[in-house]
């Protein structure tokens, strides 16, 4: 190894949005080492201030499209909290069904077409086309399954339209539900053979304990509800959030940095693994464990198999709520809860793909939002990356500058960053002069 390595990868390929890795290492010595997003940020929370109550949930749908079912129902739930609307439990079902497959859609996407690479020994997804075709045809199919399943629950693929506040404008029809359950089944023999790939594979040999924080429920793998929980032993109502986790600005970063019980935490699937264990499905149980992840797991590259995991637990668990909904009943007058419009102040917080997403709003006796806050995963996420990395480098330091680099971006992308949506920098006063 030479003396002294200066590293800049701009941006980081693979992840969504731009961000830089600067790595400075003199006498095998780190000097620098920063995760730099340089992206303009997104001012969401203002667009929403003087919106009316049914505006947010489509507004905030846009911060991304490829969590748009988890910021559409992180806004509802905080519109919800706020006026003292409480959905009926057929609501809340077809809600997580719907939000099953955002998490199935954009899990798959990571794991096949941006991680996957790295561990096949590609620069991307273009030449497993001719050296894994079968990883791409599976990811394809994977991919359809869900956005078909968002689709015809939300009436569109991507920023659905049909979820609301209260409920639905229209429901699926029976025969929409029995062929998502066939889709569904007929996923199992890609998952099969996508296990078996994962099995060859061999990832870093790398563990940092830190802080997981998620979403929880003593009955349910939380993706739609449930408290917000620590590996670290504390647990708080959604509402309350602001007690436990702190934002801070950064010189590098347009994306504030998040810190709770210690100076920096983990969100995603391996964060809600190790919380949600025991809630996931047998089958699921039976695919980790195969696959060689078990709760609790402190190795950051493990986030890519827990999110193959998750991928079998929504199928799963989607195929029991079909069948509880049909049982139900798809009556067209289900689809809502009456309610009257309010002031007051809620807590939207769901698990988007990439982590706990949180949405909270105050609104006027008009029923217009007076103020907003959004905290997006990937936010929550950047400082614990650099503390992975620098817990990394010094472990791989004698190598060559090479598969440094390539060892830092692994690690960055195991996060799966959603760098577009999480740069949230700073409120700007404008005076009139």
């Amino acid at each position: 190894m030479a003396d002294k390595i200066n590293i800049e990868v701009s941006p980081v390929s693979r992840v969504e949005g731009h961000g830089d890795l600067v790595l400075n290492i003199r006498d095998k010595k780190i000097e620098k080492l920063i995760f730099r997003i340089p992206e303009s940020p997104r001012f969401f929370e203002a667009m929403l201030v003087g919106r009316n109550w049914d505006e947010p949930s489509h507004i905030t749908s846009r911060i991304c499209g490829i969590c748009s079912v988890a910021h559409t129902y992180a806004s509802i739930k905080a519109t919800e909290a706020a006026m003292g609307i409480v959905p009926s439990d057929f609501i809340v079902k077809l809600r997580k069904l719907i939000f099953h497959h955002e998490i199935v859609q954009s899990n798959a996407l990571h794991v096949y077409f941006l991680a996957a690479p790295d561990f096949l020994g590609v620069g991307s997804v273009v030449p497993l086309v001719k050296t894994h075709p079968e990883v791409v045809d599976i990811a394809l199919r994977v991919k359809k399954m869900a956005n078909d399943m968002v689709r015809m629950i939300g009436g569109r693929a991507v920023h659905p339209i049909r979820t609301v506040v209260g409920g639905f404008t229209k429901l699926p029809t029976v025969e929409e539900m029995l062929q998502m359950k066939e889709m569904l089944n007929g996923a199992y023999k890609d998952l099969e053979i996508s296990r078996a790939l994962l099995k060859t594979l061999k990832l870093p040999d790398f563990e940092r304990e830190t802080e997981y924080i998620s979403l929880s429920d003593s009955e349910d793998y939380a993706h739609y509800d449930g408290n917000i929980k620590s590996t670290d032993g504390w647990e708080i109502g959604p509402q309350d959030y602001l007690n436990k986790i702190k934002e801070k600005v950064v010189k590098h970063s347009t994306g504030k940095h998040c810190w709770a019980n210690r100076d920096a935490f983990m969100v995603g699937a391996l964060s809600r693994f190790n919380n949600n264990y025991d809630q996931l499905s047998d089958n699921a149980k039976a695919y980790a464990e195969e696959l060689g992840l078990k709760a609790p797991c402190y190795n950051t590259f493990m986030n890519n198999i827990a999110q193959f995991v998750e991928i079998v637990h929504s199928v799963d668990d989607s195929i029991k709520l079909i069948d509880e909904l049909l049982e139900e009943g798809m009556d067209d007058s289900k689809k809502m809860v009456d309610f009257e419009p309010q002031a007051g102040r809620g807590v939207g917080a769901v698990e988007a793909p990439r982590g706990l997403l949180i949405h909270d709003y105050t609104y006027n006796a008009e029923g217009k939002v007076e103020k907003s806050n959004l905290i997006i995963p990937t936010n929550m996420n950047y400082g614990n990356i650099e503390r992975d990395m620098q817990a990394l480098v010094p472990d791989i330091i004698d190598q060559s500058e090479d598969e440094i680099r390539l060892s830092c971006e692994m690690m960055i992308r195991a996060y799966d960053p959603c760098i577009s949506c999480s740069t949230h920098f700073l409120n700007i006063k404008l005076v009139n002069r």
